[in-house]
């Protein structure tokens, strides 16, 4: 059965309905996770195997038949694990029907189809019985459903639920346990990930909206390599603490837990760094770790992997702390997401924080933080400005078809009549909401100024006429190498589609300038 499927053309920036078979976007997805990169993890692999290993031997001392779960499992790696280590029968569960379909002819070319049943079911439906997908209870419950948040693909409720319904009260579980790591700091690179920054052009400082200023941000978390972020970057004003301690039985209700330590030094805190651990093993002898390189035992043996990395959370606003001061940082969960929060006093009694900060500016949702990464970007800007410099004239009529770019802002402070109206913002995607407010609400220029220098047009490119302009031709045409739309870097081409559309609905004679 075929069906309709929406996807955004990055040559043109329309959304384009497709008819696509029901498997194509599976086998899209399949081709775009992180499969390979997971099954190439040796680190990971050695780990996992040491520990179901482990775990069979256990059960099998104590004289049982071992039974296995294994939630999630993806090409069936981990079941066939655990049948080379002994396992006298695996029910391995993936929901995703193509991945069941692979795992199945891998689970047959490799002999191993007498010991492995895959189940293409959620773990939520599947049942327990002479009649059900499984005969009997697991008496050990493998899993690998975890993302670099930890909890993010749904590990808390499938857990909660399989202890319940689908093993055996005293079961071996690997991994065993998982433990959340957090590090506060102050890190001006890292919170212009997520923060818009004043910008100086020509002596005038554009201050961002007020409602950007205060708006706590995007809630979900920002992976990052760590280990590529240079310890000189930022600055530690608390030691590593131990936030979560995922165990059985774990719970999918929302919780908050606290961790007290005194300041170690004075700064502003702004950024959570954080990372997990997994114990294969009660013991904890079997570890596998995602900490960064630079907090690794020797560095020079980091197993790298891209399929996990660590977080960065930021915190709602910054916080001025002074060196020995009290704090709490506490980080809520609630079924798939962390975050964390910073008080002054002590709090014997930590509650579960309701909601997650979120977003009121709209700014962070329609900018990615690499966008805000280049925006705060002072070289960059510079760059922009110098170009601008050289092409714009006081009688310019400028357009930008970027998304959510501050050129035209630029164009005006720099060479445009104060008083001109020949300064077109082209946005026709929801970023022009919050280039809107940036226009209309800056405080450092005389806003009625800069509101009748900056137009917005809220139109496709080609839809542009010359009443759209006032009659106007256009004289310079700018843009960022930046939109929405684009995946991946030849997208960022979609300038020429704007400007061929441009060229076609105004005079083609005129004589326009790029940027770009």
């Amino acid at each position: 059965m075929k069906t309709f499927c929406g996807r955004a053309n990055p040559t043109t920036g329309a959304l384009d309905w497709v008819e696509e078979s029901e498997e194509y976007d599976y086998h899209q997805e399949i081709a775009r996770s992180g499969y390979a990169d997971m099954l190439h993890d040796k680190d990971r692999n050695e780990k996992y195997y040491q520990g179901i290993r482990a775990a069979v031997s256990r059960v099998k001392a104590r004289g049982e038949q071992v039974v296995v779960l294994d939630i999630g499992t993806g090409t069936g790696l981990l079941s066939m694990m655990a049948v080379t280590a002994g396992a006298d029968y695996c029910y391995a569960i993936e929901v995703f029907k193509p991945m069941a379909q692979a795992a199945t002819c891998i689970v047959e070319r490799n002999g191993f189809s007498d010991k492995i049943k895959v189940i293409n079911k959620h773990s939520t439906e599947v049942t327990v019985g002479p009649d059900g997908d499984m005969q009997e209870r697991a008496n050990i419950l493998v899993t690998e459903l975890f993302d670099t948040e930890l909890i993010g693909e749904g590990a808390l409720p499938s857990y909660e639920h399989a202890h319940m319904h689908l093993v055996q009260a005293d079961c071996e579980a690997v991994p065993h346990r998982a433990t959340v790591y957090a590090q506060l700091v102050e890190s001006d690179m890292l919170w212009k990930l997520s923060q818009l920054q004043p910008i100086e052009v020509d002596g005038n400082k554009l201050l961002p909206p007020p409602a950007v200023v205060k708006c706590a941000g995007a809630p979900s978390v920002c992976d990052i390599q760590l280990s590529q972020v240079p310890p000189e970057s930022f600055t530690p004003l608390g030691p590593i603490c131990t936030m979560v301690d995922f165990s059985k039985q774990v719970s999918s209700a929302a919780q908050s837990y606290t961790a007290q330590f005194k300041a170690q030094t004075s700064g502003r805190a702004q950024v959570v760094l954080s990372w997990w651990d997994i114990d294969m093993d009660p013991d904890g002898s079997i570890v596998c770790t995602m900490t960064p390189s630079w907090n690794y035992s020797d560095p020079h043996t980091y197993p790298w992997r891209d399929h996990w990395m660590q977080s960065v959370y930021f915190l709602p606003a910054e916080k001025n702390v002074s060196e020995g001061e009290e704090l709490n940082l506490i980080v809520s969960h609630d079924d798939y997401s962390l975050w964390y929060s910073l008080t002054h006093n002590v709090q014997n009694d930590v509650k579960v924080a309701t909601f997650r900060p979120c977003c009121t500016c709209q700014a962070h949702l329609v900018w990615t933080r690499p966008r805000f990464g280049e925006l705060n970007d002072k070289q960059r800007t510079e760059s922009y400005v110098n170009a601008l410099r050289r092409i714009v004239k006081p009688d310019s009529v400028c357009l930008s078809v970027s998304d959510g770019s501050l050129l035209p802002i630029f164009a005006h402070l720099l060479g445009l009549d104060f008083e001109s109206k020949n300064n077109y913002l082209h946005e026709f995607r929801q970023d022009w909401l919050v280039m809107k407010r940036f226009i209309f609400c800056s405080q450092a220029l005389n806003t009625t100024s800069l509101k009748h220098g900056v137009q917005l047009l809220g139109i496709r490119p080609e839809q542009l006429s010359l009443a759209d302009l006032e009659g106007n031709q256009i004289s310079v045409l700018m843009g960022e190498p930046y939109f929405s739309t684009s995946l991946l870097p030849w997208h960022s081409l979609f300038f020429w589609y704007c400007r061929t559309a441009v060229r076609c609905s105004g005079d083609e004679t005129a004589d326009v300038d790029s940027l770009y």
